[in-house]
């Protein structure tokens, strides 16, 4: 089965022979009622997950409307169940069809908690018909807005109304559209991404390299062949490392991730400058492989789960698996293009505009693990088999408990460390200089190493007509419409520095790709779609490998094991997937044993798009690791009806080992004794 070219992807685990099988379904659940064995828990989250792509992405955001309509679900069906503890609201109901009660429960439930929030989104009619509709098909009236009483109704709505009114005042500063109150500054002048700068057009100073910049994201030239910026990126949610979480806490404080802070990361001219450089040119030599034509993004590389995945936690090291657990069988081979293969897991993953963004594509993967007919829905992979609502209401409070709380450690961090972007550190140092020699022009200790094929200086001879970086000044001297201005003469890129990379995007992307060239280090572009470039908040960590892990973990400990249904996950892509430039070249299939491996790849995409440099990545993994084993914890305690005190974390280990203790989902290994190790 195979993709679309949309952004809008929906995945689904299907029977296959080779194991779990990814498909793209295109359609979404907005105004038609949903098949017979689709939960209304279900639909509900299709409906979020419609909103949010038409929203501006604003991943925390999401995450907590994602936590809060998930836990109004769980509550109203928890308050019809004798041993479970809801969230928020603990209430407990009879009623003669409880089946009938609890699908109605959870509809007002979450249509009010959704109507109340989208009212603040990009598009809240669009949003609002989305939900009216939803209900309606499902046979209620949304004129039915009682609190008061014990039917159905007034139940979910007194739920949702209860965990509106109790999260008002949680630091997201809802009621004003989440607009920051602290007063965040960036130190540094803005980019201009249309123009071969650090900065601007005039080149002023940037403040420091080593904290965030916002960018200019759009720019036209005018006649005088000045180029002039629009669309100013605004931090996005830097206020949002102290709002309430769902089951994080940290004995140390301040705040809720404390005890998971990595520290600052490396710093160019200061603690880990060498680390810094060594990202900074690992950013480069993805760049110059995303060519599938040439050079090193035309070799093969192999994705086989026989040799690709299996990380050993905050580690690239693949180590592999010998065989498929259920079917007993190697992996088979499977050797694609390097190039095609990172530009696939780039635009997979990237999770921008009209995506569901990272929590919520968490989200549809879940939900079709959950649909694969191979998976025994049993908690932990023990005890009674659930009905399909039972297990989707409890899901969704583990799983976007999770993603809640994976927000709040990563922005949290995001604003402590004000990190720069990759596009901030590689054009600051090109524009610097070369860093490797004092004998040879434009010498820098801060600047850029310089590397045979992939950095190196210009020459009037090499960007001479017929030179080897001539594409430097033919690229330099086109605005980002591809018109001529003449920017820079040959005279005056002579002793800067060239980098071979992504040449930018393509006149046609529909078919065409970028290749790569020699380009100006300060003209260096992510791989990205140019009305984007990189996210309007620091990279210091990586939020989308906070999240992935966080969800990988809740999903391992849920189903019973790291792996996907039959061993194996897969999504193919035709040659008409990418959207940043034509390609990939032929059918490509992405491979994954374990949810966690899926998780990897997920923060290694930031690195081929760009966005993020190791030090953002690793990092994300191992705190996402603790948070979601922390919300599963939580989790299963309301599911148990286990009181307060023990849900909670202390010092950083999670201290509910009873829950936990009988459980061997990965390695052999107790997960009792794993619960208890920090992972920092």
């Amino acid at each position: 089965m195979t993709t679309t070219a949309t952004n809008m992807i929906s995945v689904r685990l299907a029977s296959a022979v080779r194991g779990a099988a990814f498909a793209v379904a295109a359609a979404l659940l907005t105004t038609a009622p949903a098949a017979a064995q689709t939960s209304i828990a279900r639909q509900w989250d299709e409906a979020i997950l419609s909103a949010i792509r038409i929203d501006t992405p604003r991943p925390p955001v999401h995450a907590r409307n994602l936590y809060h309509v998930s836990a109004a679900m769980y509550d109203a069906w928890a308050a019809y169940d004798a041993t479970a503890r809801g969230q928020f609201v603990d209430e407990k109901h009879t009623a003669g069809d409880v089946a009938a009660a609890r699908d109605e429960a959870i509809a007002y439930a979450a249509y009010r908690v959704l109507s109340d929030r989208y009212q603040l989104s990009h598009s809240p009619l669009a949003s609002q018909q989305i939900f009216d509709d939803l209900l309606g098909a499902q046979g209620y009236d949304k004129n039915v807005t009682t609190t008061v009483g014990d039917s159905p109704a007034a139940v979910g709505n007194r739920i949702a109304q209860q965990i509106l009114d109790g999260t008002l005042n949680d630091g997201s500063n809802e009621a004003n559209n989440y607009a920051d109150p602290t007063g965040y500054t960036a130190v540094n002048t803005p980019m201009l991404t249309g123009f071969a700068t650090p900065t601007d057009q005039i080149y002023a100073p940037l403040a420091d390299p080593n904290r965030w910049q916002p960018l200019y994201v759009e720019a036209f030239t005018n006649q005088n062949g000045i180029v002039d910026g629009s669309n100013l990126q605004q931090y996005i949610a830097p206020h949002w490392g102290p709002v309430t979480p769902f089951s994080m806490q940290s004995a140390s404080g301040p705040y809720s991730w404390s005890d998971v802070d990595p520290g600052p990361q490396p710093h160019l001219g200061g603690v880990g400058d060498a680390e810094y450089r060594d990202q900074a040119m690992t950013m480069l030599r993805l760049s110059n492989s995303l060519d599938p034509s040439q050079g090193p993004g035309a070799e093969m590389v192999n994705l086989s789960p026989a040799v690709n995945g299996n990380r050993v936690l905050g580690t690239y090291d693949s180590q592999g698996y010998a065989s498929n657990p259920v079917t007993g069988q190697p992996y088979a081979d499977n050797f694609v293009k390097r190039a095609d293969y990172g530009r696939v897991l780039a635009e997979f993953w990237a999770d921008g505009p009209h995506s569901e963004t990272p929590p919520g594509h968490w989200n549809v993967l879940a939900n079709e693990v959950s649909d694969d007919p191979r998976l025994t829905r049993q908690i932990g992979g023990d005890g009674p088999e659930l009905d399909r609502l039972e297990w989707d209401v409890k899901m969704y409070l583990a799983l976007n408990g999770a993603v809640h709380d994976a927000a709040i450690a990563a922005w949290g961090l995001k604003r402590e460390y004000d990190s720069a972007r990759p596009i901030t550190m590689i054009r600051y140092m090109g524009h610097l200089g070369q860093s490797s020699d004092p004998n040879l022009p434009s010498y820098d200790p801060l600047g850029l190493p310089l590397e045979d094929g992939l950095v190196e200086l210009i020459t009037l001879d090499s960007v001479s007509p017929g030179g080897k970086h001539r594409n430097v000044y033919d690229n330099v001297n086109r605005d980002h419409n591809g018109d001529y201005f003449p920017f820079f003469n040959e005279v005056e890129l002579v002793g800067k520095l060239a980098v071979h990379a992504w040449a930018q995007p393509p006149a046609d992307p529909a078919t065409e790709f970028g290749g790569t060239d020699w380009i100006l280090a300060e003209n260096w572009l992510p791989y990205q779609m140019e009305n984007f470039v990189s996210p309007a908040f620091p990279g210091y960590i990586s939020g989308h490998s906070t999240f992935s892990r966080a969800a990988a973990e809740v999903l391992a400990l849920f189903t019973g094991s790291e792996y996907f249904p039959g061993g194996l996950g897969e999504l193919t892509f035709t040659p008409d997937f990418l959207k940043f430039e034509d390609g990939p070249t032929e059918a490509l299939t992405l491979q994954w044993a374990t949810y966690f491996d899926a998780a990897d790849e997920a923060g290694v995409s930031r690195l081929w798009g760009g966005i993020h440099p190791p030090m953002d990545d690793l990092p994300g993994r191992i705190i996402g690791d603790w948070v979601g084993r922390q919300a599963f914890a939580t989790a299963r305690n309301r599911f148990l009806g286990v009181p307060e005190p023990a849900v909670r974390a202390q010092a950083g280990i999670l201290a509910v080992v009873l829950v936990l203790g009988t459980m061997r989902p990965r390695g052999g290994e107790r997960l009792g004794e794993r619960a208890t190790q920090k992972s920092t």
